[in-house]
């Protein structure tokens, strides 16, 4: 652990799986393999329409033998509709465990993406995504993280490292309109293409294996303030939309053709473009 401030995340939930086939219920639904997580990993994850459209996106960790999802908290009643619905006669227990858990941030980071450790009775996980977001922590209710010397972070530093990043929060992913591919869900290691089936995964294998993502995510920059949800255009195309707006940065959805061309706004505002560091398109 060599984070030294904390962020508390409220709009965060968390939902609990345990029984015999907690494991084997979640590998045939979620993008990413579910085979990975162990006490000393996590990762990150999303659940797909069957025409392999986003729905939800979360965090898997292990604690003694249970996993626990770190959700957005808004769409949680949902997500746990959909995953009873899965259910069937799996031996698996789903429960909402919000009041129990409390998610925080915690920065600079704690180690290679991914890892994670026993902490403050709870667990503490690099951001798989990427490290440079840090790491997160599911702790009990009531648990501090002053108590173990961190101090509390910016929350506007926080999340404008994660748009400097591009990398997608819950309003740069439409439930029932994003694709994963376009989001980057690939390269942040959120989707498996060697696990075996899960919901999605048919159209999910065609888009990257032939070459049909035509949209991407891109850091954006600007003077002054635009809405989220602003066309981006170019010249009198439509090249996209701003998703996530913040002080002279945010993350925009564009056409891959026209993404890197000079001459783009987006209400009537100048914006420059930044490939994410991160992505291989």
């Amino acid at each position: 652990m060599n984070a030294d401030t904390y962020l508390p995340l409220p709009g965060r939930a968390v939902i609990a799986l345990s029984g015999d086939d907690a494991r084997p219920f979640l590998q045939g639904l979620v993008t990413n393999d579910i085979d990975r997580v162990a006490p000393d990993r996590a990762i990150y994850a999303a659940l797909l329409t069957p025409k392999g459209k986003f729905l939800h996106d979360f965090f898997i960790a292990e604690m003694e033998g249970r996993l626990l999802l770190d959700v957005d908290g808004a769409r949680i009643d949902d997500l746990m509709k959909r995953l009873r619905m899965y259910r069937l006669r799996a031996k698996v227990e789903i429960a909402d465990e919000s009041a129990d858990w409390q998610v925080f941030a915690l920065l600079p980071g704690v180690g290679e993406a991914g890892t994670a450790s026993p902490w403050l009775n709870g667990v503490a996980f690099a951001d798989p995504r990427h490290a440079a977001l840090g790491g997160r922590a599911i702790l009990p209710a009531g648990a501090d993280p002053a108590d173990a010397g961190l101090r509390l972070a910016d929350a506007t530093n926080y999340e404008m490292r994660r748009l400097s990043l591009a990398i997608p929060g819950a309003r740069d992913l439409v439930p029932e309109k994003s694709m994963p591919l376009e989001c980057g869900f690939d390269e942040l290691d959120g989707v498996s293409f060697t696990k075996g089936c899960f919901v999605g995964q048919e159209v999910t294998t065609r888009m990257k294996h032939r070459n049909l993502v035509k949209r991407r995510l891109f850091t954006v920059e600007f003077d002054g303030t635009i809405d989220a949800g602003t066309p981006v255009t170019c010249g009198d195309v439509a090249a996209g939309e701003i998703r996530t707006s913040g002080d002279g940065v945010g993350i925009a959805l564009l056409r891959l053709d026209l993404a890197e061309k000079e001459g783009l706004t987006a209400g009537g505002v100048a914006v420059r473009t930044r490939k994410p560091e991160w992505a291989a398109f």
